[in-house]
């Protein structure tokens, strides 16, 4: 295989911006973003996405890309993906993607299986029990839809006994029996890198991040997304805090400790993702030497 696709990942705030964009440049490539909230328009703050000047040296895509309404799953991820992967092979040898979304990543480089597309009827209807009953009414109906896969699921993850309900019915079969796991064959080399930070360093980064979040006007950036909390795109660390502050649930000193902690706890998924068995390893490399030890890899 004469194409190479570099995967720099590893946990928030470790530097994978940076580190992709100097490889990027060295290999004369753009970078293919694989980050499932920077892909939404008007909250570059909350979700850290690339600075002006970041985008500027170096051309990104899939960055404020979508409304936040849009409906995006890992199977559009990966089509798209791979339809810009081709696009940068058309005329180089490399591209290189850049991301810390765990299914993104595995879409891309493993693939998917293939499951329908849910209907706003079904998510409608998935979204009302869960207003209804909460966490534990889509628990018992998905025991009753699909009972293996609720033996395994982690039942306290909203987003994933939601999804396995939505396949379900949307399907008319239980999701377990959608869920083939076959890695699928990619025509092009597969390099995947992580960047590898001692535990407290990664957590100092993380709060000193937190900090500049704020700074920069995080606070208001969620005041300006009030009337659309109810969107998937903004159920993630940053905002629910800030809402659950603008709601007099906690004092404003506590949502941002609150966000640090998210976001390590985030962090330490991440690494226990990165970490794991799999059929295409990761090579980790230290932030120091990382841009010099990809490019012995290549």
């Amino acid at each position: 295989m004469d194409k190479t696709l570099v995967v720099v990942t590893g946990p928030t705030a470790s530097g994978k911006t940076s580190l992709a964009i100097d490889l990027a440049i060295e290999l004369g490539c753009d970078v293919i973003s694989a980050d499932s909230r920077q892909i939404y328009k008007g909250i570059p703050i909350g979700t850290a996405a690339p600075t002006r000047e970041e985008l500027a040296r170096v051309r990104h895509h899939f960055i404020a890309a979508l409304p936040l309404d849009a409906y995006y799953s890992a199977a559009c991820y990966e089509r798209d993906a791979l339809d810009e992967v081709g696009r940068q092979f058309s005329h180089g040898d490399y591209a290189v993607v850049c991301g810390g979304s765990m299914m993104y990543i595995d879409a891309l480089t493993d693939g998917i299986d293939e499951l329908p597309t849910i209907s706003e009827q079904v998510r409608t209807k998935v979204k009302d029990l869960y207003n209804q009953h909460g966490i534990d009414g889509l628990n018992a109906y998905l025991e009753i839809l699909d009972p293996e896969y609720y033996a395994q699921v982690d039942k306290a993850n909203y987003k994933r006994v939601a999804h396995a309900i939505e396949i379900s019915l949307e399907a008319g079969v239980p999701y377990s029996t959608l869920r083939a796991g076959r890695r699928s064959q990619r025509p092009f080399r597969i390099i995947k890198v992580a960047i590898d930070l001692e535990r407290e360093r990664l957590f100092d980064r993380i709060n000193r991040r937190v900090d500049l979040m704020m700074e920069q006007g995080l606070e208001q950036e969620a005041r300006d997304m009030l009337p659309l909390r109810h969107l998937n795109a903004l159920n993630t660390v940053g905002y629910k805090e800030m809402f659950a502050y603008f709601d007099g649930e906690m004092t404003r000193d506590t949502a941002i400790a609150r966000i640090a902690k998210n976001t390590r706890v985030y962090a330490k998924k991440q690494l226990t993702w990165l970490a794991r068995p799999s059929v295409r390893p990761t090579t980790f490399v230290k932030p120091e030497t990382a841009l010099s030890e990809i490019l012995t890899l290549l």
